[in-house]
């Protein structure tokens, strides 16, 4: 008796259930797919970096990978952080944008100041691209077509690895068989000589950029204590020169790539007067290089991914990476 109650119990459910699926109708959807998959590799140990003293420190970088069938340009994404941080988790939209756009976008870890000083952080972008190009393979990266992206202090060593393409004495470290140098560089909001960096600003905020302790001295000089020079950049030129983008710009004029340059009009940290100066030497060299200013935008904030800026940053890599 108890098993026939049970059965018509089960009975009773399922003409229920049906009941239900007919009496719902799904909202069926025609999709295109015109959007590939991202996926993300996380903190991949590209070097280890010697610090100052004799402590070391794995590098790591995120790569952002679009499924494709053939290889993809390649986009090394160079965080800012003020020449004393370089979190790598910086300007997700930046990067995904891109992503989407066609491109594996490689952001990296370098060092920084106090503990570290230049050239290591530059040393530190070349072995990045190094080493991607010699795990290319694991990846979907196409090797021949590699540019750099920056913001801040990124964008001032993404122009720094545009600028000395082909100079070997910044290629240190692993993978030395593999070459560092890119097609096409941009530089967002960047530094380009580090001595006047509060160029269009007051006095006093360019007093404070002339300290020893502002932080681009610690960056260009280091740390007095440890070996560094005291004083502020201002007190050492050919220390400061050598730390500065521009210089390379005749220096390595035979080697200049193609460059984009952005910066906003409500700026308070890096002048705007950076970018042109840079802009206005590529240009005298009669290297490719476009400026473009945002207006109301600050050192950072929304501005900066916001479709139309992108798709500034999407066409310059577009024109060099992919035509």
């Amino acid at each position: 008796m108890r098993r026939i109650i049970l059965a018509a119990f089960v009975v009773m459910l399922l003409c229920s259930c049906s009941y239900a699926a007919d009496k719902f109708e799904s909202t069926y959807m025609d999709v295109s797919l015109d959007t590939n998959q991202i996926n993300l590799y996380e903190n991949i140990p590209f070097a280890q970096g010697y610090w100052r003293g004799s402590m070391m420190y794995a590098l790591h970088m995120d790569i952002l990978v679009p499924d494709s069938k053939e290889p993809l340009p390649l986009i090394v994404f160079v965080t800012g952080g003020g020449f004393i941080m370089a979190p790598k988790n910086n300007w997700i939209q930046q990067r995904m944008r891109l992503a989407k756009a066609g491109y594996v976008v490689a952001s990296i870890e370098y060092r920084y100041a106090p503990l570290s000083k230049f050239p290591l952080p530059l040393e530190d972008c070349k072995t990045a691209i190094r080493w991607l190009r010699a795990h290319a393979g694991m990846y979907k990266i196409d090797p021949s077509r590699v540019g750099v992206l920056g913001n801040s202090a990124g964008g001032y060593l993404s122009a720094f690895v545009g600028l000395t393409n082909g100079m070997k004495e910044f290629d240190k470290g692993d993978f030395l068989d593999y070459s560092s140098d890119v097609l096409c560089a941009a530089d967002i909001f960047g530094i380009s000589d580090v001595t006047n960096i509060g160029m269009d600003y007051d006095e006093e905020n360019q007093k404070g950029h002339a300290s020893a302790g502002a932080t681009e001295a610690l960056w260009a000089l280091g740390t007095p204590t440890f070996g560094g020079k005291d004083g502020g950049v201002l007190a050492w030129p050919e220390e400061s020169a050598y730390a500065s983008p521009i210089t390379y710009v005749e220096k390595n004029a035979a080697n200049l790539v193609p460059m984009l340059l952005m910066h906003g009009t409500d700026d308070i940290l890096v002048s705007p007067g950076q970018t042109d100066i840079l802009y206005q030497a590529l240009k005298a060299k009669g290297a490719e290089a476009e400026r473009y200013v945002v207006k109301g935008a600050a050192h950072g904030g929304p501005y900066w991914v916001q479709e139309p800026v992108m798709q500034v940053m999407v066409d310059f890599f577009d024109k060099y990476l992919k035509k």
